[in-house]
């Protein structure tokens, strides 16, 4: 088996060739005239001709060398175009990153992390898709997902960030303008609750000792997620949120021991998508921003 000789040889030879001396060559390339003698002989053994002769006037190409010298200016050529191609490529940390979420965690959960991500490397380019469909990932219309569910399907990269705590919050202000309620009577009976006005499966969560709380109990409704947690937030009445959100804004619990329940979060991408850096370094650092808000 012919083995071809190292690239590095043909550049000493060339560079000898173009200055006339081992010296000369050395200077132009940073590298000791012993070793770019040993270069010339290596490549004189692979190729079984001898290169140069000396002379008092330095180093004299044989005619052998003469006829690959061409060649070897057609690799030193290639390679430099190389070198200009690998320059002009985009950095593992610029690009364009689709995400698909909730509504709620889109605008008060990723939006925070993604500003982190985006000052420590500018050239990411974030598309934010509010989508709750897992087939968005198998069908490429995003590139990463966050889901409140683990996912079935086997082509997909999932990550489990943790457990979000729900809960039944209430604002100060209006709490000021009735007391907390100390049982679930007291809450249905004599409190406004802000909910849903659809039902949903993931509205079966909504039960308060064993019993649903439906649409009809509640004296504010909008199914936008972002539209609950604003009208609680604001003091429109009591409702359910996820507990960080709830201590972020200084929200005051309502019935723990009752409504208390727990979902989880995961991380997931497309198996196909996990060797795309920016894909990569977006999702890892999703991961650790997601984490520190579950456990938050």
């Amino acid at each position: 088996m012919v083995v071809s000789p190292d690239w590095s040889l043909y550049r000493s030879f060339l560079a000898v060739l173009r200055e006339g001396s081992l010296s000369g060559a050395g200077r132009v390339l940073g590298v000791s005239q012993p070793t770019l003698g040993r270069h010339i002989a290596a490549l004189e053994e692979a190729l079984g001709h001898r290169l140069f002769t000396r002379s008092p006037d330095g180093l004299i190409p044989t005619s052998a060398a003469k006829m690959l010298r061409p060649r070897a200016e057609e690799l030193a050529a290639a390679a430099d175009a190389l070198l200009r191609a690998a320059s002009g490529l985009p950095a593992d940390d610029v690009g364009t990153v689709r995400i698909a979420t909730s509504e709620i965690v889109a605008a008060e959960v990723v939006a925070p992390v993604l500003a982190g991500l985006q000052c420590d490397h500018p050239g990411i380019v974030v598309e934010l898709a509010v989508s709750n469909r897992l087939e968005d990932l198998l069908r490429r219309d995003a590139d990463i997902a966050i889901r409140m569910a683990q996912p079935q399907q086997d082509a997909l990269l999932a990550r489990r960030i943790g457990d979000v705590d729900l809960g039944l919050f209430a604002a100060t202000a209006y709490l000021k303008t009735r007391p907390a309620p100390q049982s679930v009577e007291e809450l249905l009976d004599a409190h406004a609750i802000v909910g849903f006005d659809i039902p949903l499966s993931y509205t079966r969560t909504f039960q308060l000792q064993g019993r649903p709380v439906t649409r009809e109990r509640f004296s504010y409704r909008t199914d936008s997620d972002t539209g609950q947690f604003a009208a609680i937030r604001s003091g429109c009445g009591i409702g359910v949120c996820h507990g960080p959100l709830a201590r972020r804004e200084g929200l005051t619990p309502v019935l723990p021991a009752v409504f208390s329940p727990k979902i989880g979060m995961w991380l997931c991408m497309h198996e196909d998508q996990k060797n795309v850096p920016q894909c990569r370094l977006v999702f890892d650092y999703l991961a650790m921003g997601l984490r520190s808000y579950v456990n938050s």
